[in-house]
């Protein structure tokens, strides 16, 4: 990581009203790689498909494309892939509809973190993302295709 793409919230969670905190996205891959959480992407299947996507997260849309409905399987798929006492990152395009997911992640009984400047981060002054935060703006691991 460089100065110029340094988060200020690195190395601690945030605490958050409704769900366990907020966290960098280079705290989350931490986690992640250590195996202390899963990484579960709640972006629609087209934004992973279109924009990129997190090799070996977990694909758990919190809506749905193109109608953006909360996805009905959700509850379902996120206690699948969360072990019972386990910990998730949630990951989404700019760290809005994962703090809805966190949100519900608690209601149902499981530990769940905001990640941060999602995957691309918010627009610029410009309207163009990746430019100033996010994931992949962190160089951290992602694909596209």
């Amino acid at each position: 990581m460089t100065a110029s793409n340094a988060s200020p919230s690195s190395s601690a969670a945030i605490p958050a009203e409704g769900y366990a905190g907020d966290v960098s996205p280079q705290l989350a891959w931490e986690w992640v790689q250590g195996g202390r959480a899963v990484l579960v992407d709640v972006r629609t299947d087209a934004e992973r498909d279109w924009v990129g996507f997190v090799p070996g997260a977990v694909a758990i849309p919190w809506k749905t494309y193109p109608g953006m409905a909360v996805n009905p399987g959700f509850d379902d798929a996120l206690r699948a892939a969360v072990p019972e006492g386990g910990q998730a990152v949630l990951l989404c395009r700019s760290g809005v509809r994962s703090v809805a997911a966190a949100r519900r992640a608690t209601e149902l009984g499981i530990t769940a973190y905001n990640i941060l400047e999602g995957f691309e981060g918010d627009a610029d002054a410009d309207g163009h993302r990746n430019r100033t935060g996010g994931w992949r703006f962190r160089g951290l691991p992602w694909r596209q295709g």
